[in-house]
């Protein structure tokens, strides 16, 4: 065990599972301060938690920029942040600075892709209109076409970004009958039929997003991309909120363009209570949750921990990010 003076200083963004915390409090290396609360922390008290720090373990809700890494100092080794996305994080201030970055993907893989397919169902079927029905007294009888939806039986199925996630969610579609998977990207992939973004989402009944935030892909699902889709298709988005306009998404599901919509993500996070997407009946959305899981969530916060105190003794990570 190392001396008090000899600890590194760790900051911890939140509170995360036991698992992540164990590891870094075994370690014997590194004194540990923690936003001890489940809630994000407020900007002040981030800037002033990570003066002095040797690691900074933060979270998706958490921007990492200049400002943050200045207060730091110079003393900062490594950023492990518990997620796979990074847009949160200023990537080319902190590549700069020569600080490397830890990340949690493949962990999440197939807690994402189950919440994604259940998303679908639960939007195509139209399951929490007709809980609200029961609920609300409005279930009266038996009728032929009431609450009908859309099977995934014969169905076409078009992932717009299909990578470790995006492959995850195909393979569990496959066996509910899907008849053709198609996916839109630069590399070859011998599970779906490779074509162009205007061919998916104007011959796919089920639109799926699940690539990553970047200058290309933010703001993509717009008024033009909607305006190809069939009127039947429904829309799943579980990969960051601003690759969807909200705003032309509305128009399209208040106008009958598209049939229906479920949303993992939003912008922003949490989405403000009024805003006019939760009025629509035929727009599902859930408070970010892909990768909640008991299980999932402690991988992740063990790996998190791991990558940091990779970063902290100048070892290789076990998901290191690629500055």
């Amino acid at each position: 065990m190392q001396g008090t003076q000899q600890l590194l200083k760790v900051f911890v963004t939140r509170r995360i599972p036991q698992e992540g915390m164990r590891v870094l409090n075994q370690s014997g290396l590194c004194k540990v301060s923690l936003w001890d609360s489940d809630e994000p922390i407020p900007r002040t008290d981030l800037l002033q938690g990570v003066s002095g720090a040797h690691g900074i373990l933060c979270l998706l809700s958490d921007r990492i920029d200049a400002e943050v890494i200045n207060a730091a100092g110079p003393n900062l080794k490594v950023i492990s942040t518990l997620s796979v996305g990074f847009d949160h994080l200023a990537v080319g201030e902190i590549k700069k600075r020569g600080v490397r970055v830890g990340y949690t993907p493949d962990v999440l893989t197939d807690a994402t892709a189950e919440l994604t397919v259940a998303l679908l169902l639960a939007t195509a079927r139209r399951i929490p209109e007709g809980v609200e029905e029961v609920k609300n007294g409005g279930w009266s009888s038996w009728k032929p076409l009431w609450l009908c939806g859309y099977g995934l039986s014969g169905s076409t199925v078009g992932v717009i970004g299909l990578g470790r996630i995006g492959l995850a969610i195909a393979r569990r579609l496959k066996p509910f009958g899907v008849k053709r998977l198609l996916y839109s990207g630069r590399t070859s992939k011998p599970q779906a039929m490779g074509t162009s973004l205007d061919r998916l989402v104007s011959e796919s009944d089920f639109v799926v997003v699940s690539c990553s935030l970047t200058p290309e892909t933010q703001g993509l699902c717009d008024k033009a991309l909607f305006s190809k889709m069939k009127k039947t298709a429904v829309f799943v988005n579980t990969s960051r909120g601003a690759v969807v306009n909200q705003e032309d998404l509305h128009e399209a599901l208040s106008s009958g363009r598209i049939a229906a919509a479920g949303l993992d993500v939003t912008t922003p996070e949490p989405l403000p209570t009024d805003h006019p997407l939760l009025k629509l009946k035929n727009c599902v959305i859930l408070p970010h949750i892909g990768s909640a899981t008991y299980s999932t969530r402690g991988i992740m916060a063990e790996l998190c921990a791991n990558n940091l105190l990779a970063g902290l003794t100048g070892s290789a990570m076990p998901s290191e990010l690629a500055l």
